[in-house]
C-alpha cells in the first residue's frame, strides 16, 4: 500500500521515507532555540557601483533603494545545533531595495545569490524559504598579520578574493549605534521553481522575506576597516552553471569602496518567520 503524507509534517525530496530533519525539525519533531547556536564569524566589504546596472538584475516588484551599494559577505559558521555540532561557510552578494507588491511593501537587503559549501543548508534553504543558494568551495579565511583573506572557488576555479585590512575593534557603544542604522525589514529574495517539462513556465514565483527580529543573537565583537573584492571572470569551460553569475557580478563597476567589517556573533533563529510577500 502507498505510503500517505502526514498532515502538518515537513518533507522534501525523497519523501518515500517519510518526514525529514533539517534546521526547522529535530530528530523528535521539536524544533532549535538557535540560543547558543551557531558561531559566526562575518567578513563583509561594501562598494558603490552604477545604478542602471543593479537595477537591471532586480527581480519584478524591487526597487533600488538609496544607493547602489553592493555588500560581499563570507560567513563562517561552527557548532551548529542542526547538524549534530557540524558547521558550514556561506558567501553572498546583496544590494538595499524596497519590494512593492499587492499588499506588502518593505524595504531591506535583496541576497542575489548566496554560495554554501554543503549541500543540506542548500536544499532546505531552496526548498523551504526561497533563498537564492548554490554550491562554492569556500575554505576557512587566512587570517594574517592584521588581516583576512576569504576565496570562494568552484572546482579549483577562484571566482572571488576577499581581502580586508587595516580593522579598527569597536565599542560596545558603536556596535549599538551600527546595528541601530542597520535598518529595514529584513533580507528580501525572489524564489522561483520551474514546472517540469514546461520550461519557462514556474511552478513557484513569488517574493519572500526574511524578517530582520532576531532576539537570540548577540554580537561578541565587531571591527571596522578596509576591503578589497576581486572578482574573476569566468569562461564556461571554468563555471558551466554559474560563469554567468560570476561574470555578472564581475561587470557591477566598483566606483568607491564603502568599508569592511568583520562580526563575530553567537545564537539566531530557525528562519520559520520566512514569509511570502504579497
Amino acid at each position: 500500500m502507498p505510503y500517505t503524507f502526514q498532515p502538518n509534517a515537513m518533507y522534501r525530496m525523497p519523501t518515500h521515507f517519510g518526514p525529514r530533519t533539517g534546521p526547522r525539525r529535530g530528530p523528535d519533531g521539536r524544533g532549535f532555540d538557535c540560543v547558543d547556536s551557531p558561531k559566526s564569524v562575518s567578513y563583509s566589504v561594501s562598494y558603490l557601483t552604477h545604478g542602471a546596472a543593479a537595477e537591471a538584475i532586480l527581480p519584478p516588484g524591487f526597487a533600488l533603494n538609496g544607493e547602489p551599494v553592493v555588500t560581499i559577505s563570507a560567513t563562517y559558521m561552527t557548532e551548529i545545533d542542526w547538524l549534530a555540532g557540524r558547521g558550514y561557510n556561506t558567501l553572498g552578494a546583496s544590494v538595499p531595495v524596497t519590494y512593492s507588491g499587492r499588499v506588502d511593501n518593505v524595504s531591506g537587503s535583496l541576497l542575489l545569490v548566496l554560495w554554501e559549501n554543503l549541500t543540506d543548508p542548500i536544499l532546505t534553504g531552496r526548498e523551504e524559504l526561497g533563498f537564492s543558494k548554490i554550491y562554492c568551495e569556500l575554505p576557512e579565511p587566512v587570517v594574517y598579520n592584521g588581516g583576512s583573506h576569504c576565496v570562494g572557488s568552484w572546482l579549483g576555479f577562484r571566482f572571488l578574493d576577499l581581502r580586508l585590512h587595516e580593522m579598527t575593534e569597536l565599542s560596545e557603544q558603536e556596535i549599538a549605534a551600527q546595528s541601530a542604522r542597520a535598518g529595514g525589514d529584513g533580507t528580501l529574495h525572489y524564489k522561483y521553481v520551474p514546472r517540469t517539462g514546461e520550461w519557462g513556465t514556474a511552478d513557484a514565483e513569488y517574493a519572500v522575506l526574511t524578517p530582520a527580529h532576531t532576539p537570540n543573537r548577540r554580537v561578541l565583537g565587531m571591527w571596522r576597516g578596509q576591503g578589497t573584492v576581486d572578482w574573476h571572470r569566468a569562461k564556461w569551460e571554468d563555471m558551466p552553471t554559474q560563469y554567468n553569475i560570476v561574470n555578472c557580478l564581475a561587470e557591477l563597476e566598483i566606483l568607491e569602496y564603502r568599508g569592511a567589517t568583520i562580526t563575530q556573533t553567537i545564537g539566531g533563529k530557525d528562519l520559520s518567520d520566512q514569509r511570502i510577500l504579497e
